[in-house]
């Protein structure tokens, strides 16, 4: 741990470390610049929630510091609260701005569900904070209670019945979530990870309700429900086999066939039939013409199996030079676990600049075979259980204290959500301009070339830290001139992206997230912050 707190008076906490104070500050730098480009009763709730929040986090700190959480939560240089708290409500704010922009009504009023469902999600986590912090927070809970009051009647007189009634769907997925999935996965989470992680998670869930029980109108393109069905179906069978293997060894080869058998059983039986209601076609037969349609997707499929297979060697390979060393508790250097991040922009950017939709695909079916392997590993399924761990214990990180190896899954999430995220029908040929145009390409700038630039000149070169942590200055700005020099390849290559003279926009907002990962432990932040920002 890189501080410590010392025990509050009367109400008062210890004062804040330098890192958390500057992370604060990139966040509002971020929330008061949407908010001037919004301006609007939206916005001013985000502007409130954002002060709430700030004051809650510490509570946070300072549980995790104690010990005294409800939940078993990672260690880390702080919660990481206050910018988890501010995506959601953001990302909503701009996705409606957007959908507006172009009339799209539809989508207009779901990014105002998103953002007010964001901003319940957070208010859950700021109350339950100061429900268990003992002596009673008096200031923090009456400023807490003064903004939740002011985005409660805003949202009370803005939201129909219906986009209430979501809302508090959502929320009440999240506390079950919360109670289920953080019991079950000790250590695996900060409390910002947690609200980020799982609040998207509930919300995804209950769209999936929401349109399978309404498919009848439901006019919505096969690749949305094929990531909803995914996604969902996916930590249904975790939850499922988290709780079957409490009562039963799963090393063992017959608990091994029994998880194989269920697999098979869940998606046939379950899996396929959903999105096959969904779709209304035959889910393997659509996902195989889908795959095979053009000429390019047959190249693009080539080059990634090719790429995949040297993301394999690269784990071979730092595992043979393992076994050859000396020390047995060997680690990957920060250079040899970059060698994904590359691999992963070269993955990427021919996707998103030949076919954008073949990327969600495969991004998705990606992520499912991630989640799937590291249940063979987490559960030590035979065969190749106890050959995964092996392998994959020479690139941990902090990140991954608890029992879930959780970084390839972040790194993959990172690229992807720019990606996912946006809906297409605001998004279409002509409608992005200006730094809009690089909203495609967010989470390879901020994760595949500014946090991969900032760690390894950073860690080889950097001599200057930033107050209270261990990220250099050199590190930060050699992150903004990599992405800056790719956003110069990039209108090279893509004769789609026309910048309109947003060239202080752009600089601006790639200077705000390369500030914000000098401080930040949580990287699923940056792709996010990077899509708001472009997007507003």
């Amino acid at each position: 741990m890189t501080r410590e707190y010392a025990p509050p008076a009367s109400g008062t906490g210890a004062p804040l470390s330098g890192s958390v104070l500057a992370e604060a500050a990139v966040v509002f730098a971020v929330v008061l610049s949407i908010h001037a480009a919004v301006w609007d009763r939206y916005s001013w709730c985000a502007v409130a929630l954002a002060v709430q929040a700030f004051y809650v986090q510490y509570k946070w700190d300072r549980l995790l510091q104690q010990g005294s959480a409800v939940f078993q939560f990672r260690m880390s240089a702080n919660s990481g609260l206050l910018p988890a708290s501010m995506v959601m409500p953001l990302l909503g704010l701009v996705m409606k701005e957007r959908c507006q922009s172009v009339g799209n009504t539809y989508f207009e009023r779901f990014g105002i569900v998103v953002a007010a469902t964001g901003m319940a999600v957070a208010l859950f986590s700021s109350v339950l904070a100061l429900g268990i912090t003992r002596p009673v927070p008096t200031n923090t809970c009456v400023i807490s209670g003064l903004a939740g009051g002011v985005i409660i009647y805003i949202m009370k007189h803005s939201l129909s019945v219906g986009e209430v009634i979501e809302v508090l769907e959502v929320l009440l997925i999240f506390v079950y979530l919360n109670m289920i999935l953080l019991y079950l996965l000790p250590r695996c989470f900060t409390p910002g990870e947690a609200l980020l992680v799982l609040g998207g998670i509930s919300f995804m869930l209950n769209q999936l309700i929401k349109r399978s029980l309404t498919v009848v109108e439901s006019q919505g393109d096969p690749v949305d429900f094929f990531l909803l069905v995914v996604v969902v179906g996916m930590v249904l069978m975790g939850i499922f086999f988290s709780t079957l293997f409490v009562f039963m060894d799963s090393g063992t080869w017959a608990s091994s066939v029994f998880f194989h058998l269920m697999t098979c059983v869940l998606g046939l039986g379950v899996v396929l039939p959903w999105l096959h209601r969904l779709i209304r076609k035959n889910p393997l037969l659509w996902l195989l013409q889908f795959l095979f349609q053009t000429e390019t997707r047959i190249y693009l499929l080539v080059y990634w199996s090719l790429l995949a297979t040297l993301a394999c060697l690269v784990v071979f390979y730092q595992n043979a030079k393992r076994s050859s060393s000396e020390s047995k508790k060997h680690q990957a250097p920060t250079i040899a676990r970059k060698y994904f991040h590359f691999i992963v922009v070269a993955t990427y950017i021919p996707g998103i600049l030949f076919d954008r939709t073949l990327l969600y695909v495969a991004a998705t079916i990606c992520l499912a075979v991630f989640i799937f392997l590291e249940y063979v590993r987490y559960f030590r399924i035979k065969p190749l259980g106890h050959t995964l761990r092996s392998l994959l214990s020479l690139f941990l990180d902090e990140r991954d204290s608890g029992p879930l190896i959780l970084t390839h899954i972040y790194l993959l999430l990172g690229m992807s959500l720019p990606i996912w995220l946006v809906p297409r029908p605001c998004t279409q040929k002509g409608s992005l301009g200006g730094a809009r145009a690089l909203v495609p390409y967010a989470g390879v700038l901020a994760v595949g070339v500014g946090d991969t630039a900032a760690s390894i000149f950073g860690s080889t070169m950097g001599e200057i830290h930033w107050p209270g942590t261990k990220k250099t200055f050199e590190g930060t700005v050699t992150s903004i001139f990599a992405q800056i020099i790719s956003v110069a390849l990039i209108l090279i290559f893509d004769s789609g992206v026309d910048l309109n003279y947003s060239y202080a926009w752009i600089l601006g907002s790639i200077s705000i997230v390369s500030l914000l990962e000098a401080y930040t432990t949580d990287n699923l932040l940056l792709p996010l912050y990077l899509l708001i920002l472009l997007m507003a």
